[in-house]
């Protein structure tokens, strides 16, 4: 039998990509097709739409965004038109089939941490709120779904899309970073997310969901962690406080609480110190 066509938006970032690398192990059923700029400008309807009506996708999970925090506040127009206007346009072209759409925990203004999926958000940033606008579009659509997740860990094919990469990057030329020993996130592998949509997919799920690590951690437990993992590599980094930082708004603590997730999966979400110490052939 013909199997049914899924879109990956964004296959080229580093969400999308592992979504796409493990579909043949996770989703055997569905034909995965990778969705890059190269391939299609979102920004462009017409040509979204003549590829939409040639490959008639069932499924859309669209991972591409523009997702650097620093860019979509010099460029708010910009942002929001990747950010909600593009998201609404799949999502209409998507409307009688299934949709998921990644978040981000940056939705949020970061005073509680541990958020769960009834907690309102009230995003800082212009990336925040053009992705707090795009997730109320999704869920007027009970077939649709909103995932939110926080920093996720890998290797994109670019090499620089993750938080490990930029990391590992600075160090390798020799800067010496600032981290916040005061500033929360819950990490997660990518390869863990990609798994974790697949099921996500499999068990027909709808509605809003929260996907991290299930391990709470400061930007600077974060570095400590990864220089552990990275002996090679000369780790200078710095401890600060967000009580001295002067710049774009950040949030305190947009941790995750999963609870709800997790019930659906068939694995537990990882703390993000024990897979780095227990999954040492992948690289992050």
């Amino acid at each position: 039998m013909k199997r049914p066509i899924a879109w990956v938006t964004g296959s080229g970032g580093l969400i999308g990509s592992y979504i796409v690398r493990v579909a043949p192990q996770y989703a055997p059923d569905w034909d995965v097709r990778p969705i890059t700029r190269a391939q299609v400008d979102l920004l462009d309807l017409p040509a979204v739409r003549k590829i939409w009506n040639q490959q008639q996708p069932s499924l859309v999970i669209h991972c591409a965004a523009m997702s650097k925090s620093v860019d979509c506040q010099k460029n708010p127009d910009l942002a929001r038109r990747v950010n909600v206007e593009v998201t609404a346009q799949l999502a209409e072209l998507a409307a009688d089939g299934r949709f998921l759409f990644f978040s981000s925990d940056l939705v949020f203004d970061g005073r509680k941490g541990a958020y769960s999926e009834r907690d309102s958000p009230n995003p800082l940033t212009v990336y925040g709120e053009t992705k707090a606008a795009a997730e109320q579009i999704i869920l007027r659509n009970k077939r649709h779904t909103v995932l939110r997740t926080s920093l996720n860990a890998g290797r994109s094919p670019a090499g620089d899309r993750s938080f490990t990469e930029e990391m590992r990057s600075a160090w390798q030329q020799g800067k010496t970073l600032k981290l916040f020993t005061d500033e929360f996130r819950t990490p997660i592998p990518a390869i863990v997310t990609a798994r974790a949509v697949w099921e996500i997919v499999r068990t027909k799920a709808t509605g809003l969901f929260h996907l991290g690590g299930a391990e709470r951690l400061s930007r600077w437990e974060i570095g400590q962690l990864l220089a552990k993992r990275w002996p090679g590599v000369q780790a200078k980094m710095e401890p600060v406080s967000l009580r001295d930082y002067q710049g774009p708004p950040r949030s305190a603590d947009t941790s995750l609480n999963c609870s709800r997730i997790q019930q659906l999966l068939s694995f537990p979400l990882p703390r993000f110190s024990d897979w780095l110490q227990s999954n040492l052939d992948e690289p992050i």
